[in-house]
């Protein structure tokens, strides 16, 4: 289910309440808009966000997650804890992984 290499990030920033596509995209600018629809749609057919489209003009989507979803907040927070306690080593092992 959070196999993809934004669907975690997506959660967490859906969680601090980034909610709308646009803004989604601008906490990510790594990701292109096919790429973070394609997870979003993932993540809400695995039911972890809901998406909600309101009738105006142009369209608004929304994005929120359900009771799954914040069921991986927990999980999402521990993971982030792990990588701020092991920031220098890691920093250090991927830039070795992008040496020739």
């Amino acid at each position: 289910m959070l196999y993809g290499k934004w669907k975690i990030r997506l959660l967490w920033f859906i969680y601090q309440g980034f909610q709308r596509p646009s803004e989604l995209r601008r906490k990510i600018p790594g990701a292109t808009r096919r790429v973070l629809n394609l997870q979003l749609k993932e993540l809400e057919s695995h039911e972890l966000v809901t998406k909600v489209i309101y009738p105006v003009l142009p369209p608004k989507v929304k994005y929120s997650l359900t009771e799954l979803g914040y069921s991986l907040i927990p999980v999402i927070g521990a993971i982030g804890q792990w990588a701020d306690q092991h920031e220098e080593r890691l920093r250090t092992l991927i830039a070795k992984s992008l040496e020739p």
